[in-house]
């Protein structure tokens, strides 16, 4: 009687844990869009991104950047960078990372001890970007097709896998649907990954870190209709932490 019990209860703990990492991924049905901040009030956001989101391709300032940093500027005083040195991470606590180019050695030492001592990095790793770009493949300052992964994710428990084909779809980010062109799927270890492992979040020290198995998701012109939630999900996301 007394061992039925216990197997009892060891049953009920197990679903209550499993209910409880699920419970981080379900969406919040009918959730509203995130209120625009008053300037003032704006935290800071440090972007480092190879995407053309500051500017466009020809790096003209016309046109006054992307429409995902003109959704980040309503929340955040976004901060470019363009490495993950000591220096630059300094200037904030709160780092966007989108489809960056390789870091040198010293700086994935840096970027991971920054998140270790209480930084919190959102970093969108596609395996398969499908951005257009007129610039060259072999052109240094054209957004690497890929992730380029030199151990940052293993060393957090995670493996970035490339999708089984191409094409957009319907995941989930910041408890809200995104439309995702050719996602990839993540796994791992000591991390908390959604069912549709589009969404990995991991404790790091007195950190956090969350993948996203894409990039494209930023792209919403040329993504249409079918994205227009994708930049509510991400500030969402951004901010979930605090909410």
């Amino acid at each position: 009687m007394i061992r039925a019990r216990g197997r009892a209860l060891l049953i009920v703990g197990a679903v209550a844990v499993a209910a409880a990492a699920l419970a981080m991924f379900v969406p919040r049905a009918g959730e509203a869009p995130l209120p625009a901040r008053a300037s003032a009030q704006h935290p800071t956001l440090l972007l480092l991104t190879s995407l053309p989101l500051m500017f466009g391709e020809e790096f003209s300032l016309e046109g006054g950047g992307s429409p995902a940093l003109t959704a980040l500027q309503k929340q955040y005083r976004v901060v470019p960078i363009s490495v993950a040195n000591p220096a630059e991470l300094a200037k904030g606590r709160l780092l966007l990372m989108a489809q960056p180019i390789a870091q040198p050695a010293e700086d994935l030492v840096a970027l991971d001890a920054w998140v270790r001592q209480g930084g919190r990095l959102l970093l969108l790793a596609d395996p398969l970007l499908e951005w257009p770009s007129e610039r060259p493949l072999a052109d240094p300052t054209r957004p690497p097709p890929m992730f380029p992964d030199t151990g940052l994710l293993g060393h957090w428990g995670l493996r970035l896998d490339a999708p089984d084909r191409r094409g957009p779809k319907s995941v989930q980010l910041g408890g809200q649907p995104v439309l995702a062109m050719s996602p990839g799927a993540l796994a791992g270890t000591g991390c908390s990954i959604a069912p549709d492992h589009f969404v990995a979040r991991c404790k790091v020290g007195k950190g956090q870190v969350t993948v996203v198995a894409d990039a494209d998701l930023l792209d919403t012109d040329d993504l249409g209709k079918g994205a227009g939630g994708n930049l509510d999900a991400l500030l969402a996301e951004l901010d979930m932490p605090g909410r």
